[in-house]
């Protein structure tokens, strides 16, 4: 068992609006700030809030679903990987990142709150790609095969026997 278990789920608001730029190529890249907020009872039994903020980035057609539908304050369902990246500031200094690089995503939430537009009941799902490897260095997607198999989970919810 050589392979490893990498999966973050999120669900929260985003705090700003999409960043949305492009690569030379055309591929769009979008960043979020996503706040999830977490409520438990201290031992005097007062509620106590923790927001905590995540740094998402999607990419290709999953970034351009982003950047056109999601606003500051939509509520959205985020399923990804973490990554952390080391690199050198402008200062000189050695700075590291925390990122969710995001393959799926469903916008919550009526049109009003920002989300429901072009998710439907399906989330939007990025094309399997591969970012470069995992130390920083170039990141170039290879392109998807032409014709890609049906997702596995193509069933109804009355399918399911629990």
């Amino acid at each position: 068992m050589a392979r490893g278990i990498n999966k973050v789920i999120l669900v929260g608001n985003l705090g700003n609006d999409p960043e949305t730029r492009y690569t030379q190529g055309g591929m769009a890249i979008t960043r979020i700030s996503l706040a999830t907020t977490s409520v438990r009872k201290d031992k005097d039994g007062n509620q106590q809030e923790r927001t905590e903020w995540h740094r998402v980035v999607f990419f290709g057609k999953l970034g351009e679903i982003a950047g056109e539908y999601l606003r500051k304050g939509s509520s959205v369902y985020v399923e990804g990987s973490i990554r952390y990246d080391k690199y050198t500031g402008q200062d000189g200094q050695e700075k590291y990142s925390t990122d969710i690089i995001a393959d799926e995503m469903q916008m919550l939430g009526g049109r009003e709150g920002g989300g429901g537009g072009a998710g439907g009941d399906r989330p939007a799902r990025a094309p399997r790609q591969d970012y470069g490897n995992q130390s920083g260095g170039q990141r170039r997607p290879t392109p998807a095969p032409a014709s890609q198999p049906a997702p596995m989970d193509d069933f109804a919810d009355d399918d399911i026997p629990f």
